[in-house]
């Protein structure tokens, strides 16, 4: 009987247009592809590292990879324990062994998503630019189908910001366009509850991680206090422990939780947040992060199997010029699997 043999390869994904965040402009993303072979069958995992965002992005990043490859015989549950402090890879070696046992190493979940006969909702996003930029995106993602729809706020004035969700909003209804935006902790514990007001009378759906993370106490204050449902998203970054997990929820105590797989151990990560969030009553959605296909379709697939109604966070894959072709489709704000196209998928 072969044993299972692993190698790892590093992969840029190219973006179309310069894309923004808080955190700066984005014009590439790398990205590693963690391969396994046994008996003629290959596993595809990816470990999507996102700079100065994941808990992983430290030196011997690669270092971590080649001891996961030369230690594979170790199996999955062994590693994912080992790997607690790099969660990229924690993701990327459960994605991998579920691709090598599965039929087609890109079908990892088998449900009636991967079958192409349901969909799962997903959030229209909308990247941080010129407010002409921004109020462009708006309409194109109307345009398409959307009908939940996600802002980051934070880089640029704060009344403009004001003015793209009024924009909107003298439009359509909570009803008719649910709007969710993004911070990533860009405003001033200071000032955030004024900022919160100002946005709660836009009728928005909830805010994610209005200030900067590793700030529990001011958070839970927040959180007791706000006119507008708050999600933790950075918060849970580098939380790998359960018992740290519970601690941090039972003391903020958000309405809401966003996972990221690839930030936060992959699906056993996540699940380990479901249940807890699950106990104290509070919602959750997933989001990919900036993954490429491979990474995407994983995600996908696992969320369809958790039967979260709520859009999610998911379709990213038109962002780059150099993705691998994949059957997953955006049509009308809904994410679709389609069995009968090919993947295209080389390194």
């Amino acid at each position: 009987m072969q044993q299972v043999q692993a190698t790892y390869h590093k992969y840029i994904l190219n973006f179309k247009r310069p894309s923004g965040t808080s955190r700066g402009v984005l014009t590439q993303k790398e990205t590693w592809f963690l391969i396994l072979e046994k008996n003629a069958k290959k596993g595809i995992g990816e470990c999507g590292i996102l700079r100065s965002l994941s808990y992983d992005d430290r030196p011997g990043y690669e270092e971590k990879l080649e001891w996961v490859c030369k230690n594979i015989h170790l199996g999955e549950e062994k590693l994912w324990d080992e790997l607690r402090e790099f969660p990229s890879i924690q993701f990327g070696v459960e994605m991998a062994f579920r691709s090598l046992g599965a039929p087609d190493p890109f079908l990892l979940f088998p449900s009636e998503f991967t079958r192409g006969n349901a969909s799962i909702p997903i959030n229209g996003l909308v990247w941080m630019g010129e407010e002409q930029f921004m109020k462009e995106q708006i309409i194109q993602k109307i345009e398409q189908g959307f009908r939940c729809i996600k802002l980051k706020i934070g880089a640029i004035n704060f009344e403009t910001e004001i003015d793209l969700l009024k924009f909107i909003r003298k439009e359509f209804t909570s009803g008719e366009i649910e709007i969710r935006v993004d911070a990533n902790g860009a405003f001033k514990a200071s000032e955030a509850m004024e900022k919160l007001k100002r946005l709660s009378e836009l009728e928005l759906h909830s805010i994610e991680q209005p200030i900067k993370q590793g700030q529990p106490e001011e958070m839970a204050a927040l959180c007791d206090k706000t006119p507008l449902p708050i999600a933790l998203d950075e918060e849970l970054i580098g939380v790998t422990h359960v018992t740290e997990k519970h601690k941090l929820l039972q003391i903020i105590q958000p309405q809401y939780l966003i996972f990221k797989p690839s930030l936060i151990g992959g699906f056993k990560g996540t699940e380990e947040w479901i249940k807890l969030a699950k106990d104290q009553n509070t919602g959750w959605w997933i989001t990919s992060a900036l993954e490429s296909n491979v990474g995407l379709n994983a995600i996908a697939q696992h969320t369809f199997t958790l039967n979260n109604e709520m859009p999610q966070g998911l379709g990213t894959g038109g962002l780059y010029t150099n993705n691998f072709e994949a059957p997953l489709e955006v049509e009308n704000g809904q994410l679709w699997f389609h069995p009968k196209k090919n993947w295209k998928f080389n390194l």
